[in-house]
């Protein structure tokens, strides 16, 4: 890790303890994204075009069998992530519980260009509740037709936060 990523994160309060605790790995930032479609908030997202041909071709199979799926998020940048974290510490959020929910700047898997946070109508996003509504059985039983893995199921190993609205392409472009 270079200095000035260092830097930043002591600004946020991110020690070398911490990363080292980290169990995710380290994610070089995406190049050669593609604009794709504006999220659900009205922000133009970004993706890798194996994610965005593999989103495209999951959100019409959804449809077809009348099921919605929104996009909240995709690619996120290191240094947004920083910002996303300093936002969360100037609400007084504790670091710990922050980074169980927002990997460390540099680990997370949106800086691929790869992972998407979604959702579907009336669930409110980025929420467990995700995980009651067709639209989650649907993709648990047809994303990985699509390239796509639930990065974050309950139970798991990655020291992050169950979260059913986040899924990631495997497809390498």
């Amino acid at each position: 890790m270079n200095k000035n990523r260092m830097g930043k994160l002591g600004k946020l309060g991110i020690t070398e303890e911490n990363i080292l605790a980290c169990k995710l790995p380290e994610y070089e930032q995406g190049k050669n994204l593609v604009q794709a479609e504006d999220d659900m908030f009205g922000r133009t997202q970004h993706m890798t075009p194996a994610t965005l041909s593999c989103w495209l071709r999951l959100k019409q199979s959804a449809e077809n069998e009348g099921i919605t799926l929104q996009l909240v998020s995709a690619f996120r940048s290191i240094d947004y992530q920083c910002e996303l974290i300093a936002a969360k510490l100037e609400k007084g959020q504790d670091l710990a519980q922050i980074l169980s929910v927002n990997a460390i700047p540099g680990f997370s898997e949106h800086h691929t260009g790869r992972a998407l946070d979604i959702s579907t109508p009336d669930c409110e996003p980025l929420s467990e509740a995700f995980e009651k509504t067709p639209a989650f059985k649907w993709l648990q039983a047809n994303a990985s037709r699509f390239d796509f893995t639930l990065s974050f199921p309950r139970g798991n190993t990655s020291g992050i936060s169950y979260e059913p609205w986040h899924w990631a392409c495997q497809s390498l472009d």
